[in-house]
């Protein structure tokens, strides 16, 4: 059979999987600049890294956020048979890996970790099947100082999300209730035996509205209207953190675990504010009810000014009985997640995400073949001083290669050709607005012109 008469090969066509993606440099380099800046806060309260495996037992996941999160569970049997599961987030999985390890790590215990989760929902705007997280949480301590520094974390890793700038960015808003005032409100409304249902109903408010919840808490909580609108009027309370607190306080007159609640939240307001965060930053809202079941105390969520319908970007709180599912130690716990993809939808919608596919600054383009060694020379001396720089591979016009720096976004081109070799120099072009100046070629001068311009 000759060649011409092969059959042909079916090409597969190339696609992605629903609510899963491909990203591309563009996206990629600003979104690890993002993991980067969290990872420096994060370090900087003490946090250490950790990672767990994408598969658990399946036991190890089943009903430790809610009905929803189990229906969503990735889930399949191995090839050993074992019933297994892929992490839904990864709070759950380092509550097994606290209760596994506590006794080399030693309480009180600070993480942090940044992986991919998964969750077969319904997909929209920020919210995917495969998605990624930036946790960082405090284990082994009740003490509110934990609380507070949760609540600092949050805070300044928002300041920094700009990826334009270095500065501060102080359009969000950071709410935070607590667990415990919204129990007691139920146990005072005689709903306390059916606190996991209402507040999985009352989490669904800023999608729903309040009819569907008074609906909703009727059926799966057969709380009676007049019940289900106490709670929604409780929650439902405006005004300064101040008027909120001190209208708890009357409304849970004689419940010492919602007053608890209501004195946790003030001592964190108290501590925050102590610390120069601006007035206004944090809001009590005791709607904040965070669906997943294994919260016991402080919840926040975080929600960008110009963009509130996006949803929470960073959310958490204080969970004191996960790992007892696991260990017969206590291990109570405190902590929060970035939800980076929701968050980084949200900063390309307000531009404040530069698109670049380059990861250096310095663009070196090869034009002139008998200089191919000197290019490798002038590059590696780049490097040695601490300048990143990217040599173009093979030699083609200049005009040609500068179009693709422009493309890529490097900021300066280093242009070398038989004549600037011969006299020591180079052409230091800025790709920016197109001035060029002429530089030693000489290492360090070199690199010393570079650093000036760029810091220009």
């Amino acid at each position: 059979m000759s060649a011409d008469s092969q059959p042909k090969k079916k090409l597969i066509e190339p696609r992605t999987l629903k609510g899963f993606r491909d990203f591309l440099p563009e996206s990629m380099i600003p979104r690890e600049r993002l993991i980067e800046r969290a990872t420096r806060v994060y370090r900087s309260y003490g946090f250490c890294p950790i990672d767990t495996p994408v598969l658990e037992y399946l036991e190890i996941l089943l009903g430790k956020g809610s009905d929803e999160t189990d229906k969503q569970l990735y889930r399949f049997k191995d090839s050993g048979g074992r019933e297994v599961g892929m992490r839904f987030d990864l709070t759950v999985p380092f509550a097994r890996f606290s209760a596994q390890h506590f006794a080399e790590l030693g309480t009180p215990f600070k993480r942090y970790h940044l992986a991919k989760v998964w969750r077969g929902e319904n997909t929209q705007a920020g919210r995917y099947r495969e998605f990624m997280q930036c946790d960082f949480d405090s284990i082994g301590t009740t003490s509110v100082i934990s609380d507070v520094e949760t609540a600092m974390v949050i805070n300044d890793v928002l300041e920094k999300v700009d990826l334009r700038t270095e500065g501060t960015f102080d359009k969000f808003k950071i709410r935070l209730n607590d667990r415990k005032i919204l129990n007691g409100a139920l146990e005072k409304l005689g709903l306390s035996e059916k606190v996991v249902p209402t507040l999985r109903a009352l989490d669904k408010l800023a999608k729903i509205g309040a009819d569907a919840v008074v609906a909703e808490m009727a059926q799966t909580a057969g709380a009676t209207e007049e019940q289900a609108r106490g709670i929604l009027e409780l929650t439902l309370a405006r005004g300064t953190n101040e008027e909120i607190l001190a209208r708890l306080e009357k409304s849970l007159e004689g419940n010492e675990r919602g007053l608890e609640g209501v004195a946790e939240v003030r001592q964190i307001l108290e501590s925050v504010r102590a610390t120069g965060v601006p007035e206004g930053r944090f809001m009590v809202d005791v709607s904040i009810a965070r669906g997943l079941d294994y919260y016991t105390g402080v919840v926040f969520e975080t929600f960008l000014d110009d963009l509130p319908q996006l949803g929470s970007v960073c959310s958490g709180g204080r969970y004191d009985n996960l790992a007892e599912l696991y260990t017969k130690q206590k291990l109570p716990g405190v902590g929060a997640s970035v939800g980076l993809d929701r968050l980084f939808a949200g900063l390309e919608e307000l531009g404040m995400v530069e698109k670049v596919a380059t990861t250096v600054d310095v663009f070196l383009p090869f034009f002139d073949a008998s200089l191919a060694t000197k290019y490798c020379e002038i590059a590696a001396g780049l490097r040695k001083r601490g300048i990143g720089v990217e040599l173009y591979p093979e030699p083609k016009k200049l005009g040609a290669q500068l179009k693709y720096a422009d493309k890529k976004g490097f900021k300066l081109a280093v242009v070398v050709g038989s004549n600037e070799a011969e006299a020591g120099v180079a052409s230091l072009k800025n790709l920016r607005d197109g001035g060029a100046t002429e530089v030693p070629l000489e290492p360090d001068a070199l690199a010393s012109a570079i650093v000036a311009a760029l810091g220009s």
